[in-house]
């Protein structure tokens, strides 16, 4: 089993960053690829993708989020982060750590990011 941990949420005008930190523990030998989701408010019931990146550094983005948003990883601290920059209003909403294991997907609690125009 992996627990993952989401901190770095926070509130930031339109414009600012935000930083996101995901520290994975456990079983992290099993983890393939980490990612991240989101959840808008209004859209309880759809989690939408942001990015992922493989154990070997590959990295895919969202359209919405291209040119904005990095992921990037720290294997010896078991870390995946998600550099914000330039945000909008429409990327607030919660936003969830995600691992691609060998037997399924773990899944963070979430922490919120709350951007303000």
């Amino acid at each position: 089993q992996v627990q993952l941990v989401e901190s770095g949420g926070g509130s930031v005008q339109a414009g600012g960053s935000l930083r996101l930190s995901c520290e994975a523990s456990g079983s992290t030998f099993s983890i393939n690829s980490m990612g991240w989701y989101r959840q808008s408010p209004g859209k309880q019931r759809e989690r939408e993708w942001v990015a992922d990146i493989s154990s070997l550094g590959r990295t895919m983005y969202a359209e919405s989020v291209k040119g904005r948003f990095t992921i990037s990883r720290d294997n010896a601290k078991n870390t995946v982060y998600l550099h914000m920059n330039s945000l909008k209003p429409e990327d607030t909403g919660v936003y969830y750590c995600s691992a691609v294991l060998v037997g399924g997907v773990s899944w963070g609690r979430g922490t919120q990011v709350t951007v303000s125009s």
